[in-house]
């Protein structure tokens, strides 16, 4: 299962070589989340109209590598969004994929543009 993890890296805005298009806009629900397949890559994508962000993320657990995490509880803690993984309530950054208890723990995460009613998640591979 190791090896289904590590292919998740966190990729920033500048490391982006493929924007993906995953979907109109309207594809996708508000204030929660919806999974996209990337190549092998489970991926969940969360239009937060709270904040009037998005959010891309692996949408698989790392505490019990389950792929839940597309239909986790998104909101904040102390300021930062997150979504809280359905099965085991852990709550990870949506910024940064870090682990919000503290634990070891973490996600990757990937950048989302928005252009001409379309959603794209960026990749570096």
């Amino acid at each position: 299962m190791q090896d289904i993890l590590s292919q998740y890296q966190t990729v920033s805005e500048s490391e982006v070589t493929t924007w993906f298009e995953v979907g109109a806009v309207a594809d996708f629900p508000e204030n929660s989340g919806a999974c996209v397949k990337y190549k092998a890559k489970q991926i969940a994508v969360y239009n937060y109209t709270r904040t009037g962000k998005w959010y891309a993320c692996q949408n698989m657990c790392p505490h019990k590598m389950e792929n839940v995490l597309a239909l986790g509880m998104i909101g904040d803690k102390d300021g930062i969004p997150k979504v809280a993984c359905p099965m085991h309530k852990k709550n990870f950054s949506l910024e940064d994929g870090s682990n919000l208890g503290g634990e070891d723990l973490k996600i990757a995460t990937y950048p989302v543009k928005i252009e001409n009613g379309n959603v794209y998640i960026g990749f570096s591979d």
